[in-house]
């Protein structure tokens, strides 16, 4: 596992890029850098009266498309690189698919599966409070992320409403239909990881149908893409979540493993699978992998084993840099994150505008406006590496950095 932080590798990525559009020095300086960054300690009251501090962070990366968009997750190893890391590439990952939004992130240091639903809820709630000078539906937009769901964005929705005397469904997204979410968001980053896969099947000259497929994260987008991709004919043969993975060269069913999981906690011990590594399914002989868990998952050590024909990065940053040039020398087709992952924020958008106006599409909407911009992003994206001779990444890269630079341009800086 490579020992540079995120925000290291966000930078190589972005300066690689950046000197493919000739930006000037203070633009690209001004790109490289948060917006603006709040570290947060506070108190939380557990269960036996005892109170326990937390730290916790808030970071917008850029706002020269709109207000920031991003989402918050409980996680032991969440570090402020982290978050700043993953807000950059929420810039772009707006940018690339034509969304007005600038890129945000959050996140609380925690181990959330050590809490109780009381206990994460008064902690979401401080953290609410101490994070909301930054909040608002017109500033900034929490949204779920690793270990936080619909209940959490309900939770800081209500918690910024009290303190504003008036319902604020539009400060999150993510949420329950009930208070104001939309239709289709629970497995918007799949579907659109799903569209990209037809798209990039078709150019390779490979049959969805019967496609050998990996995912690594069987949480909500990895277990969405599971079935989406069952559903148009994979054959799912591997899956796996924090406590390991399982395999069956025959095909699973996902929405088994899933009950399975549901009932025991993990894939592990599905009937007529055996078990492998998380480190594994990466290496595995397949078609395709989906990286759906966490960032730094194919390193320059594991990327000349990796078997797949096409890498659907449905994780945020799952690929350093040095394996990104293995891979493309290898001719692994890579769709990457901020493309294949921007299904989630494309729907997000959509709820927010629907929280704005008070008015509510249906599912066929949702879906079919998804498929709209993710197909066109995708197709930007491949005339852009044609035309430049570079990678999948590269190129999104290239497109969402020359939009945001231009705005930017056009903006001025102030005085």
């Amino acid at each position: 596992m490579s020992q540079r932080s995120s925000y290291e590798i966000a930078c190589e990525q972005f300066d690689h890029a950046a000197k493919y559009l000739n930006l000037d020095d203070g633009t690209r300086l001004f790109l490289r850098h948060p917006k603006r960054e709040l570290c947060v300690n506070f108190p939380v009251q557990m269960d036996d009266r005892s109170v326990r501090m937390f730290t916790g962070y808030r970071v917008h990366h850029n706002i020269a498309l709109g207000p920031t968009k991003g989402g918050i997750r409980y996680h032991p190893s969440v570090t402020l690189d982290e978050i700043r890391a993953l807000a950059m590439w929420m810039t772009w990952k707006c940018a690339v698919v034509g969304i007005p939004f600038g890129g945000a992130k959050g996140g609380v240091v925690c181990d959330p599966k050590q809490m109780s639903a009381t206990e994460i809820e008064n902690m979401t709630r401080r953290f609410v409070m101490e994070i909301s000078i930054m909040m608002g539906p017109e500033r900034d937009i929490p949204s779920p992320d690793v270990n936080t769901n619909a209940q959490t964005m309900a939770w800081i929705m209500d918690t910024y409403s009290m303190f504003q005397g008036h319902s604020v469904p539009a400060v999150v997204t993510g949420k329950p239909i009930e208070i104001g979410g939309s239709v289709g968001s629970v497995e918007a980053g799949a579907r659109g990881a799903q569209f990209c896969l037809r798209r990039a099947c078709e150019r390779a000259g490979l049959s969805m149908a019967g496609a050998k497929v990996a995912v690594q994260g069987f949480g909500a987008a990895g277990t969405f893409a599971a079935q989406f991709l069952h559903d148009d004919g994979a054959k799912i043969v591997a899956v796996s979540d924090s406590e390991g993975g399982i395999h069956c060269a025959t095909g699973l069913d996902p929405r088994e493993v899933m009950a399975h999981k549901q009932k025991t906690g993990s894939v592990l011990g599905f009937k007529g699978s055996d078990k492998l590594s998380n480190a594994e399914l990466i290496e595995l002989n397949c078609d395709v992998l989906v990286p759906a868990a966490m960032e730094l998952q194919i390193t320059e050590a594991n990327a000349p084993r990796v078997r797949a024909k096409i890498v659907a990065e449905l994780a945020n940053g799952p690929t350093e840099p040095a394996a990104d040039r293995i891979l493309a020398e290898r001719g692994v087709f890579v769709i990457p994150d901020i493309l294949c992952s921007a299904g989630g924020v494309t729907v997000s958008y959509f709820e927010w505008v629907q929280g704005l106006q008070s008015f509510f599409w249906d599912e066929e909407q949702v879906t079919g406006q998804l498929q709209r911009v993710i197909d066109r992003a995708f197709d930007q994206v491949t005339d852009t590496m044609d035309k430049r001779r570079t990678d999948p990444r590269t190129a999104a890269l290239m497109l969402a950095i020359d939009r945001v630079s231009k705005a930017t341009r056009i903006r001025g800086i102030f005085p």
